[in-house]
């Protein structure tokens, strides 16, 4: 269970529906100030080249507004020399949305560009400043340790995407660490990064992943490697902690206002924007954790510096997908005491906002009762708006009518949960199978369950009201990143064998269209697998 002293009241039982958020508390300003910032030595400024050409008929422009716009919280640094890139794996329709030519991506020049040895013009590569309550506990002082923001991007709709390298080397914020990343956990967060935007869930996106030639030293030598990432934007909740923290209320102000620039437009507009701003995370978090819940997504670590201000999922070092369904699912080798168990993610995401409210609170009122009071009335808004994705969500995986009422959704889900639990089913097979029982053939579903006539009787109740196959296989998919197939392609990897991430690839990219040659990428893992840990590689 979650902590009290850390996030209210204990959980309730049930794996996630509105029952789980917690009554939580805005505090007023208890100030802590980041040490002070790096010093930045003159030979740290990065390789400039004019641009890169992609097509004679086409360039990718970089912009550097974050860095422009908001320099106290970035420290202009560049990637470390990579001795022998070599690229990996390439995700061309991401590449080709943001600009780029695939073919030029592939080129040496391309490949020194996926690494921060070539910066173009336009961009000025940063690494960023934030703080962070991890597993409750305040760090004032962050920042990317072994990452950079390259630059910002227009995509081929306008929207303004953030290019970021992961395992780029040190920066002043890499607080004795080397800098660098190994290759499995940089493959893991592309699999499983692509796997939730197939699934239609926010996420940052993996554009590539280039093996660098240098092994880095963890418990044993492994290959290293640097993952480019893409993101709507970076900022953290952990980015208004550290501005809040520096006493600038102008610098936070232009946080903000960024923000709101680069996400949440309409909310300029509002009668008190920034209050706005706060209200649109809410929502936006409220409906990215129930779209998580219903997918059985662990995210494993929701430290504040892990909450994204856009409502994008980021950071994917220690998650996983649930096998067998139990709301106390924990696979993080560092999470001891399940504070972001599964079914505690909804009140993780509510305490942090909690943390955004007061890092925001100058903005919301001169009266600090005044704002306290607002950054309440927002902040209650949370539970309403995680119910309503949630229940929606599960009337959609059910199949449901869309009049039939939330009270008979939720005793169907609530049942229903409980003969899962109880039976140790896997949560994503059953669901997949139980679109087959909607058509009527429940053997698929059936032969998941030891309690036949629980599951007889559950089944008639459902049944009864009409449930729509079509509905049901459009949300429930057929293939996940299984933890089990995971392990086995990212070993492959190791060994010089990318064939297995090719089809892991092949199935968790397109997740609802089931396909003949793909069943083993359905099937749960055998029952030898043992029980499941994860680790913070990335």
């Amino acid at each position: 269970m979650l902590q009290g002293d850390l996030l209210g009241p204990e959980v309730a039982s049930g794996p996630g529906g509105p029952e789980a958020t917690a009554r939580v508390t805005v505090l007023r300003d208890r100030p802590v100030r980041p040490r002070a910032g790096p010093r930045v030595p003159l030979s740290a400024g990065p390789c400039i080249v004019d641009k890169v050409t992609i097509t004679p008929l086409s360039t990718v422009t970089f912009e550097g507004r974050f860095a422009r716009e908001l320099g106290e919280l970035a420290v202009p640094w560049r990637a470390e020399e990579v001795p022998e890139p070599q690229l990996l794996v390439l995700n061309e329709p991401l590449a080709v949305e943001l600009g780029f030519d695939p073919a030029a991506l592939e080129s040496p020049a391309g490949v020194r560009l996926l690494v921060g040895n070539a910066v173009p013009g336009g961009a000025t590569p940063v690494a960023q400043a934030y703080s962070g309550h991890q597993f409750g506990s305040f760090n004032p002082r962050l920042g990317d340790g072994r990452a950079l923001l390259l630059g910002e991007i227009a995509d081929a709709g306008g929207r303004l995407r953030d290019l970021h390298l992961k395992g780029s080397g040190r920066t002043p914020f890499a607080r004795g660490g080397d800098g660098l990343a190994a290759l499995g956990p940089m493959l893991r967060e592309y699999v499983v990064s692509e796997a939730m935007h197939a699934l239609g869930i926010p996420t940052t996106r993996a554009l590539a992943v280039v093996a660098t030639g240098r092994r880095v030293r963890r418990e044993r030598l492994l290959p290293g490697a640097v993952l480019a990432r893409v993101a709507g934007s970076h900022l953290r909740v952990g980015s208004f902690q550290y501005a809040r923290a520096t006493g600038d209320l102008g610098l936070l102000r232009r946080l903000a206002d960024h923000a709101v620039d680069r996400h949440y437009p309409d909310a300029a507009s509002a009668e008190h924007p920034h209050l706005a701003l706060f209200e649109a995370v809410v929502a936006a978090q409220a409906t990215l954790v129930a779209q998580w819940m219903l997918v059985g997504f662990v995210h494993g670590v929701m430290n504040t510096d892990n909450m994204t201000i856009s409502g994008e999922t980021i950071d994917y070092g220690p998650c996983a997908f649930m096998d067998a369904f139990d709301p106390a699912t924990v696979y993080s080798s560092i999470d001891e005491r399940g504070r972001y168990a599964y079914r505690n993610q909804p009140v993780a995401a509510e305490w942090n906002l909690a943390r955004l409210a007061e890092a925001m609170l100058p903005l919301f009122d001169e009266d600090q009762d005044r704002a306290v009071g607002l950054a309440e009335k927002s902040l209650g808004g949370f539970a309403g708006q995680y119910s309503a994705a949630w229940t929606a969500g599960l009337r959609a995986k059910l199949g449901l009518p869309r009049e039939l009422g939330d009270d008979v959704v939720s005793a169907l889900t609530d049942d229903l949960f409980a003969l899962l639990q109880a039976n140790h089913v896997d949560h994503t097979s059953f669901f997949r199978n139980l679109g087959a029982a909607a058509r009527g053939d429940a053997r698929p579903a059936r032969d998941l369950v030891l309690d036949l006539q629980a599951f007889d009787r559950w089944a008639e109740r459902w049944r009864a009201q009409g449930p729509d196959p079509e509905i049901m296989d459009r949300t429930n998919p057929v293939y996940i990143p299984r933890n089990h197939l995971v392990e086995e392609a990212l070993a492959a990897a190791g060994d010089g064998d990318l064939d297995p991430l090719g089809r892991l690839l092949e199935a968790v990219t397109a997740p609802y269209d089931e396909r003949a040659g793909l069943e083993r990428y359905a099937a749960p893992a055998a029952e030898d697998f043992g029980p499941y840990t994860t680790f913070c590689g990335t």
